[in-house]
């Protein structure tokens, strides 16, 4: 049988292993996924691989076709067009978790991307909340859990590290002076 100080010396004894094992993940650069770990199905087919843009400032918008927010696709748009040719990507994902608002398929998202002439790439529909959650969402929701989805056109900000920089609620406009001054720090960044 072990007495007191041998069972605190064990624990001590473990938690500066566990301690010394993150040290040498971090070091090593392994110390935690980025979401240059994830890809999602593009909606008109292929992969939209997060990896590609990787060291760039990434935002992702998980969006909907009949959505009160819908307008925001413009935004988003001016976003691209300000930003894009200094590396900002965006990614919108169509879903149908909030309201039932994104009841369509590939053709009927398209036509509303279209008809707010959206030239940023668009993912697949995906579920962004709960435990079906495509596995970004599950990562942004373990990184920053206060911070979910509430609603369509929820706004994650990817810094060049590949960390969430910022969060922007579906009530922040795309083109917020918030938004944009975010996504400048972000393209500033080394």
């Amino acid at each position: 049988m072990m007495d007191r100080r041998s069972v605190i010396s064990a624990a001590l004894a473990a938690i500066a292993a566990v301690s010394s094992n993150r040290q040498s993940l971090a070091q090593a650069g392994m110390s935690r996924i980025t979401a240059y770990a994830f890809s999602f199905p593009g909606l008109a087919g292929g992969d939209i691989r997060l990896s590609e843009f990787a060291g760039r400032p990434i935002l992702i918008v998980n969006t909907a076709s009949l959505c009160g927010f819908t307008p925001q696709y413009g935004g988003l748009q001016e976003l691209w067009t300000e930003f894009g040719d200094r590396g900002l990507m965006i990614v919108g994902v169509p879903s149908n978790d909030f309201g039932g608002q994104e009841p369509g398929g590939a053709a009927e998202i398209t036509a509303t991307a279209q008809s707010h002439h959206v030239a940023f790439p668009i993912a697949a529909k995906a579920v962004v909340r709960g435990p079906s959650a495509h596995p970004f969402y599950k990562w942004a929701a373990e990184a920053r859990p206060k911070d979910v989805p509430r609603w369509n056109f929820h706004k994650y900000l990817i810094g060049r590290d590949g960390y969430i920089a910022d969060v922007f609620p579906e009530s922040v406009n795309p083109v917020d002076t918030r938004v944009k001054t975010a996504i400048a720090r972000a393209l500033a960044a080394s």
